[in-house]
């Protein structure tokens, strides 16, 4: 392997694997929104059963 595939393949990997580490601190940290957007209406419709689809 030359230098610049060398170069290369280690900036792959600390671009793959440094995103995954920086994700799971970051989850860690922070693993729960802790306020949602305002929503629409509940109706729900989880409730009724069975399931109606709009087909």
């Amino acid at each position: 392997m030359t230098a610049v595939a060398i170069t290369f393949l280690i900036l792959a990997l600390v671009l793959v694997w440094g995103g995954l580490i920086l994700s799971v601190l970051a989850l860690r940290a922070r693993p729960e929104v802790e306020k949602y957007p305002a929503g629409g209406i509940d109706d729900h419709r989880e409730d009724e059963a069975p399931i109606v689809h709009d087909t």
